[in-house]
């Protein structure tokens, strides 16, 4: 039977994404459990709700709201799931915590979001390596081409790593401003989104 208008999923890997290979040694880079940044946000769908707007399937690869595999703990110090917990590897999610999927080897946003990519600052007198609230779309739900240069309002935008490159998540209507491209633009994507 499936759930009426949530989507059952699994972590794709582990819960959280704590660690790294480091030659043929393993590095543990967290050990918290409440730093929302070394949670995994990409997940397969396992169940689609009768009520599927966004016509996923099962067998995609989704991405997700970083609380859906978090765990935390109560007042009393209790370590508790997230509340969409079903058991070990099943998880409810909520259509609102979906941004993008991948089928066929392709990404595809949801409707009202776009996912960018930061651009690289050539300000030698910034400490910043990137340009603050500017980015190039990657993907997006077809409000925005590819390639297009935009700016968005300030801490709108989410990080996520995709296919090991860093991008900000940015609802659609957040992003008010659109440059022109001049083409010397420069992406900007650390090295240590790109380590596997």
């Amino acid at each position: 039977m499936n759930p009426l208008f949530d989507y059952i999923v699994k972590p794709n890997g582990d819960r959280y994404n704590n660690s790294k290979k480091v030659g043929d040694k393993e590095l543990i880079l967290n050990t918290e459990i409440f730093n929302h940044q070394y949670v995994n946000r990409e997940a397969i769908v396992t169940s689609i709700p009768v009520y599927n707007p966004n016509k996923l399937m099962v067998g995609d690869i989704v991405l997700l709201h970083h609380n859906v595999f978090r765990r935390w703990h109560n007042v009393k110090g209790v370590e508790k799931n997230s509340r969409g917990f079903l058991k070990e590897g099943e998880h409810l999610v909520q259509q609102d915590q979906v941004f993008m999927y991948k089928r066929n080897g392709e990404w595809f946003c949801l409707p009202g979001y776009t996912f960018l990519k930061p651009l690289k600052s050539k300000d030698k007198f910034s400490v910043n390596n990137e340009v603050p609230l500017v980015g190039v779309v990657k993907y997006s739900d077809g409000s925005f081409l590819p390639t297009q240069l935009v700016g968005f309002s300030p801490g709108d935008e989410y990080e996520f790593v995709v296919d090991g490159e860093r991008l900000y998540r940015v609802m659609n209507k957040y992003i008010n401003i659109e440059y022109e491209y001049k083409g010397n633009e420069e992406e900007y994507n650390p090295s240590w989104a790109q380590s596997g």
